[in-house]
């Protein structure tokens, strides 16, 4: 039966094709046998991952899908979703391939995409269960000395970790997480005890502690600067602004978004607290780096 379905989707994927290269349109990517899609007026279709909480899943339970709601009633358009894995071909397949239209969230000064004014600025958190009795407030933190720390490899604040001299207390995880285990992997495994201290982008660890039966504390990360050269001043950066983002193209689309991005703050602000996702002030300007 899949096999039967499939040969159905390529035969409508070329002929599509075919209609496609008569009218002149331009497909920018994707992956072959996909049908083609014409966006259209009456919809607001986000990219987004299908299991990745506290961002996104097909229930649409993450905070991502709580703000994507309110812009879309805002905007008066049906709320849609093309979900793919976020990982290594997810733009090429959902917003490049015009899947999709919007992308709630993404570094605010990518290239590649058209960004939005920044809706909030997030970053790095120290997680410790509340009954170590840890004081961490930032990197000078004796208490950061004491236990194991997980830490996700070759994430920014490695570069601290290493300046700091703390390498040898890591415990590396995975840049791109293994599907088969959950996003909480690294506070879970703090709760179970495998680690003393987790170091964690901020919405993972906020959104986890908060769920947690075992009381955690939560102490975002100052901004770090490395003094060894000014690579590593750059990849060692502890926050990001973060913006909605839509193709290169779609100017028109943005300037729609960034109206009832402007109209709803202060309801975008409820929903990460209330998810327990940090947030500091925007920083205008700010470059993550390359």
């Amino acid at each position: 039966m899949f096999k039967k379905i499939m040969l159905v989707l390529c035969a409508i994927s070329l002929l599509q094709a075919g209609l496609l290269f008569a009218a002149g349109q331009d497909r920018e990517d994707g992956l072959p046998g996909m049908p083609y899609r014409t966006p259209t007026d009456k919809e607001f279709k986000v990219c987004a991952d299908p299991e990745n909480m506290p961002y996104s899943n097909q229930k649409g339970e993450g905070f991502e899908n709580k703000i994507a709601e309110v812009l879309a009633k805002d905007l008066g358009k049906e709320l849609s979703y093309e979900f793919w894995l976020d990982r290594q071909g997810f733009l090429r397949n959902t917003i490049n391939a015009q899947r999709c239209d919007v992308i709630m969230g993404m570094g605010s000064d990518v290239d590649n995409l058209r960004t939005s004014k920044p809706y909030y600025r997030s970053g790095y958190v120290f997680v410790y269960r509340k009954s170590s009795n840890y004081n961490i407030k930032d990197w000078d933190s004796p208490d950061l000395r004491k236990g194991i720390i997980g830490i996700v490899g070759q994430s920014p604040p490695s570069i601290a970790l290493r300046d700091h001299d703390l390498m040898g207390n890591a415990h590396p995880y995975r840049l791109q997480r293994d599907l088969n285990l959950p996003p909480s992997e690294m506070i879970d495994d703090l709760v179970a005890g495998k680690n003393d201290i987790a170091i964690i982008w901020g919405p993972i660890g906020g959104y986890f502690a908060k769920q947690s039966k075992e009381p955690l504390v939560v102490v975002p990360i100052p901004e770090f600067k490395s003094e060894r050269d000014s690579f590593d001043t750059e990849k060692g950066k502890s926050q990001f602004n973060i913006s909605v983002a839509v193709r290169k193209k779609d100017k028109d689309r943005m300037e729609m978004i960034q109206g009832a991005l402007d109209r709803n703050q202060s309801k975008i602000m409820k929903i990460l607290d209330d998810y327990g996702i940090p947030h500091v002030p925007v920083v205008l300007g700010d470059k993550t780096g390359k």
